[in-house]
């Protein structure tokens, strides 16, 4: 490890305490180990996935459960749609706006940074009879990978 990564590593555990404290939940290291897990992989992830990576720390299942949960409550975490049995996470960052392309196959997800939602709100609204204004969406689109499709 260089000089200048522990540093860093103390700097990033440091704003993921401010991150907890400022929405009024305890600093545990179970949680900062959660947070570092979404910090770190940039990606969807349901419970097993984040015990995966966790593999090592004492961080039980029901805890990440209970965690990703309160997470999702003060926005911390968003949910992703992935037509899957699981529940998916990601971080909350509202300045980084993006959808997915999810494999059908393997499992596979990609960011996608593209998003015409201004327009299709536009749409949407215009066709509709009942509705007036949209707060939220999800657009995640399904499909098959380079790789899934070599056959």
């Amino acid at each position: 490890m260089k000089k200048g990564d522990k540093n860093t590593n103390r700097s990033k555990d440091e704003a993921l305490a401010h991150l907890l404290q400022d929405n009024g939940l305890k600093i545990t290291q179970g949680r900062i180990s959660i947070l570092e897990v979404f910090s770190k992989y940039h990606k969807p992830l349901n419970a097993e996935g984040v015990s995966k990576y966790l593999k090592g720390n004492k961080v039980d299942e029901a805890t990440i459960y209970r965690t990703l949960k309160s997470f999702e409550e003060k926005g911390i975490l968003r949910r992703v749609d992935l037509r899957n049995d699981s529940v998916y996470f990601e971080m909350n960052e509202g300045h980084h706006h993006h959808h997915h392309l999810v494999c059908k196959q393997c499992g596979d997800i990609e960011d996608v940074d593209v998003c015409e939602i201004d327009r299709l709100s536009k749409m949407a609204l215009m066709n509709s009879s009942k509705f007036k204004l949209i707060l939220d969406h999800s657009l995640e689109f399904f499909g098959v990978c380079k790789a899934c499709n070599k056959g």
